[in-house]
């Protein structure tokens, strides 16, 4: 019975490659596979039904239903039976469709009321594209094999529709990979950027599915996991020092070895499937199963075993080796997500980048700002949708993507970024001058960064100093813990090439969403409200130490300013600074130079700091407002949740309000305070937070020219006239008010 189901799928399999080498038009193509699968399997009606859009499907071809309800019959996702197969992924199988949950009778088709019911959704790699439909009069449930069977149609029908064998009449039939698509994602760096797309792990594309010969196509198979479980014995041998990346290789090796991997990969091939056809089925096979997992460890093994598919797809296929490939001009990266090693050797070249995954905490989100690249984070899509070398323009201000745009938005886009081009020759006229509002306040303009090639931007900018140096991206990079030899070579040429100018070095601010590769992810519920950060360095001092001995000795003598990252307390503070003390005994007593002078700060991330005592303010050498975590604990909403991130204004009168309080108890100790944040590099966010009071702001590069244009242009008794106006008249944001009135000054 399995020889005869086997032969039977390698016949149909047969048929299908014949349609599949036809030169006939995508609709013939269409109708030629329902009918024959019809034919093959015995019944009545076989229907295709492709995606439209994103939440409507369409009757595209079919063999027993009416043909003149072909591209005229839709339906929207989850409705009907084919719309909850569509919605689910998962296969329906009844013997009784209309009490089926769900069923829907379609007049329209002509159809009459078939008892029996097999839906299989056709789809690639998770990516919905229709559901292949099997109806019969008779009551019965379609067997498993029938259920094969109609999976490896559905199969096929996927890699065509990937290769575009099925353009014709009908929106459902769409060239892909051709026509100009808008995705929209968030943002996670501002800035716009036109360029061609270059991936990062390209599409594997099967085009030969059907194996003439089971042998040969089994023998490729073992030759290429003989090849693949080589490469990660390799990959683990050179790893031996790194605990994290040996447990992930571990898996991996685990998957690689797997019998009854293979098995179900062999199976497939005697049913008819080319080696690489019988992997990307196993693979989805897999997809669908442990994606429905609620468990995270499930869903983590899953994508070791999509990238371990992936590799073994390219062996087979020799596709997707990027080795020796040029990136093209003006490249656009494209990738589900990327560490900060893999993004940081690509380096200055990126034009931009877009990520189907990321958040704006995430490490690739932390090196493109220190890299002012825009960036565009959860662009669900991207890599089904973009091929290497399509022309696109990224929206990082919107966090919208054109890809393959038409000349109407091409037109558009370009206008914006020419206008863009012309601000920032207006800022670079003012690159000199001091940010000296009509009133007379000059206020300060630090810029952040966290690598050395930031520091040239310290004399373009016009920056006045290095307000924030985030330490964490030289420990993130890495594979193992740096030396100390190493970071305090880092800080001395960070010092040098500021000539002068003071930069602040934040200590070590990791946990949350900002893990190193080679320290255990801790299990934590709520990261962001968990153990990291200072709390970290307290926990372990060692590392804390190693860094602090570093900053000492990088300095030489010369000036140093540190800032401990996350304070929720003053004792906090007292630990930390305690460390700072007895590191520079340490180095006294080992007949280093330590610093001219030195200052200690904190961030004010916490709303808890701001009321600490009147000792700590008095104490403290400086404080430095963490804007983008202050306002999430303010507001109880995770940036991190797309959801709920931008629900809350800055400019809302009660953050203003606490800001405000925070500037009056630094101003009654004569306490130097600076916002440091997103917020800080928006003009009109900034502008209202120099009239409450603020001297010093720190940003990135590119945005202290706006707000330093602003502010020159403006006189902060005004503003805060303003605020205080919306605050007394019971607004909830301020930022009405304070539009109307810079829509005054033009």
């Amino acid at each position: 019975m399995v020889e005869r189901a086997e032969s039977e799928s390698r016949k149909l399999l047969g048929r299908l490659r014949d349609t599949m080498a036809s030169e006939a038009a995508g609709q013939e193509r269409l109708d030629q596979i329902t009918h024959l699968t019809a034919d093959s399997m015995g019944t009545e009606v076989c229907s295709i039904y492709l995606f439209r859009d994103d939440e409507t499907l369409e009757l595209c071809a079919t063999q027993g239903l009416n043909a003149e309800a072909v591209h005229q019959t839709r339906m929207k996702l989850g409705e009907g039976l084919v719309g909850r197969v569509a919605r689910t992924g998962r296969i329906v199988n009844t013997a009784d469709a209309p009490s089926a949950h769900g069923f829907r009778y379609m007049p329209e088709t002509g159809e009459e009321i078939y008892s029996s019911f097999l839906g299989v959704p056709i789809q690639r790699l998770g990516e919905k594209l229709g559901v292949l439909v099997m109806q019969s009069k008779e009551a019965r449930q379609f067997s498993a094999d029938e259920v094969y069977a109609l999976e490896v149609v559905a199969m096929v029908l996927a890699e065509m529709t990937e290769l575009g064998a099925f353009v014709g009449e009908g929106a459902a039939l769409r060239a892909r990979h051709t026509e100009s698509v808008l995705l929209r994602g968030s943002t996670a760096q501002e800035g716009t950027a036109e360029g061609y797309v270059w991936l990062h792990e390209p599409r594997v594309i099967v085009t030969n599915l059907v194996g003439d010969d089971p042998q040969t196509e089994r023998k490729r198979l073992l030759d290429a996991i003989e090849n693949l479980r080589i490469s990660v014995d390799q990959l683990l041998a050179g790893a031996v020092e790194d605990a994290e990346q040996v447990q992930v290789l571990e898996a991996y090796r685990m998957f690689a070895n797997s019998k009854g991997w293979l098995r179900r990969m062999e199976e497939n091939i005697d049913r008819g499937l080319s080696a690489e056809a019988a992997v990307e089925k196993e693979q989805s096979d897999v997809r669908a199963r442990m994606s429905q997992a609620n468990d995270a460890y499930l869903r983590e093994r899953l994508q070791d075993l999509d990238d371990l598919s992936n590799r073994l797809l390219r062996i087979l296929t020799g596709q997707g080796v990027q080795t020796g490939a040029e990136l093209p001009e003006n490249p656009i990266l494209v990738a589900r997500n990327i560490g900060p090693g893999e993004l940081l050797e690509y380096g200055r070249k990126l034009r931009g980048i877009i990520l189907e995954e990321g958040s704006v905490g995430s490490h690739a989100a932390i090196i493109a700002r220190a890299l002012a690249i825009p960036l565009v984070i959860n662009t669900k899509r991207i890599q089904n949708e973009a091929l290497n070398g399509d022309h696109v323009m990224v929206d990082g201000d919107q966090g919208i993507v054109h890809l393959r745009p038409d000349d109407t938005v091409v037109a558009a886009f370009r206008d914006k970024m020419a206008m863009q081009a012309k601000a920032q020759e207006r800022y670079a006229s003012i690159r000199d001058k001091p940010a000296t509002t009509l009133c007379g306040k000059t206020i300060r303009m630090d810029m952040n960064a966290g690598l050395m090639a930031d520091l040239p931007s310290l004399e373009s900018s016009g920056a006045e100093g290095v307000g924030l140096f985030r330490t964490e991206l030289q420990f993130l990079v890495r594979n193992q813990m740096p030396r100390r030899t190493e970071l305090a070579e880092l800080y001395a040429r960070v010092l040098d090439a500021a000539k002068g100018k003071r930069v602040v070095f934040r200590t070590l601010d990791i946990g949350s969403d900002k893990v190193l590769p080679y320290m255990k992810p801790q299990d934590e519920p709520n990261p962001a409200l968990g153990w990291r950060a200072i709390r970290v360095g307290l926990d372990k001092p060692g590392v804390m130490r190693m860094q602090l001995q570093a900053l000492l000795r990088a300095a030489n003598g010369r000036p140093m300013t540190l800032m401990f990252p996350f304070i929720a307390q003053y004792d906090e503070y007292r630990l930390a600074r305690a460390e700072v003390d007895k590191a520079i005994a340490r180095e006294l007593k080992l007949g280093h130079r330590i610093p001219e002078t030195l200052e200690i700060g904190a961030m004010l991330e916490t709303p808890s700091l701001a009321f600490a005592c009147k000792k700590f303010y008095e104490e403290v050498d400086f404080l430095s407002i963490g804007g983008n975590d202050l306002k999430q604990f303010f507001f109880a909403a995770d940036r991190e949740n797309e959801r709920v991130r931008r629900r809350y204004d800055t400019l809302n009168i009660s953050f203003l309000t606490f800001l405000e309080d925070i500037i009056t108890r630094c101003a009654a100790t004569n306490t130097p305070l600076s916002f440091c944040g997103e917020d800080a590099g928006r003009p009109v966010e900034a502008l209202c937070m120099t009239a409450l009071g603020l001297n010093a702001l720190s940003m990135r590069p590119a945005s202290i020219g706006p707000v330093k244009h602003l502010l020159r242009r403006c006189n902060l008794d005004d503003v805060r006239a303003v605020i205080h106006a919306s605050r007394d008249a019971g607004d909830q944001s301020a930022r009405p008010a304070v539009m109307e009135y810079l829509r005054s000054l033009t």
